[in-house]
């Protein structure tokens, strides 16, 4: 009776096998991952952008009930707690945000200022985008609550 031959008995995968499948995952990897990133950009901008519409109602709501919007230096954090400093509420029926005040998905705080710069009447709520500097296009556009950059 023969013995069977370690040898030939053993599994396993030669290195031209294991290198034809590292070269197929690196070529999917380079066609997959740029579309992948770009998605997660694009994320963080439609979240800006969903961010600084319910900021910008939760600040109409505020001035329904109060004849005016919070003031720059009392900033969005009005909408969460009654202001003590500067103009007071008339009527403040807040918090009008059930959450505290995020900052924006590249975590830097909204600019806020009342009455605004581009829109005297009303506010100014705005992100920078990716890059924190104002213009841009992609994920380094301004997100701003009446729609165009910030000049």
């Amino acid at each position: 009776m023969s013995r069977p031959d370690p040898a030939r008995g053993r599994g396993g995968f030669t290195l031209i096998e294991l290198l034809v499948v590292i070269t197929i995952i690196g070529a999917l990897a380079a066609l997959v991952g740029p579309s992948v990133f770009r998605n997660v950009g694009d994320s963080r901008t439609s979240a800006a952008r969903s961010q600084v519409e319910l900021y910008a109602l939760a600040l109409n709501s505020y001035r329904l009930d109060n004849d005016h919007f919070p003031s720059s230096d009392q900033g969005l954090a009005a909408l969460r707690v009654a202001p003590t400093s500067g103009e007071a509420p008339r009527n403040w029926r807040g918090p009008y945000v059930s959450k505290v005040i995020a900052p924006d998905p590249w975590n830097r705080p909204f600019l806020y200022s009342s009455p605004g710069r581009l829109n005297p009447e009303s506010f100014d709520l705005y992100s920078l985008g990716r890059d924190g500097q104002p213009g841009g296009t992609g994920e380094d556009a301004d997100v701003t609550s009446w729609g165009g950059p910030v000049q």
